[in-house]
């Protein structure tokens, strides 16, 4: 099993940067991928950004040249660095692992952008 606790949402200011951190715990062995989802009121969850134990990352479109996925493996952490934030980035940010037989999610946390 893996255990995810995020941190890091809040409220800020169109433009503005906030930094997500995702910590994860138990067999953390078995984790091949970590990523960022998010889901706005009314709209499915989508997959923000990605990052393998290779270090590639993926991104959506929407958020490419502004958002950057890191991973220290030491620590077990994943961590999305959000800058130049837009109202359309407000949503509930999900922390996700993957493993070969399952995929793990975080408890998720607000983020709000206001214009």
């Amino acid at each position: 099993q893996v255990q995810l606790v995020e941190s890091g949402g809040g409220l800020v200011q169109a433009g503005g940067s906030l930094r997500l951190s995702c910590a994860a715990s138990g067999t953390v062995w078995s984790i091949t991928a970590m990523g960022w989802y998010r889901q706005a009121p009314g709209k499915q969850r989508e997959l923000v950004a990605a990052i393998t134990g290779g270090r590639s990352t993926n991104y959506a479109d929407s958020v490419k040249g502004r958002f950057t996925i890191t991973r220290d493996g030491p620590k077990n952490t994943v961590y999305l660095q959000m800058n130049s934030l837009k109202p359309e980035d407000t949503a509930v940010y999900y922390c996700n692992a993957g493993t070969f037989s399952k995929d793990y999610w975080g408890q998720g946390t607000q983020v709000t952008v206001s214009s």
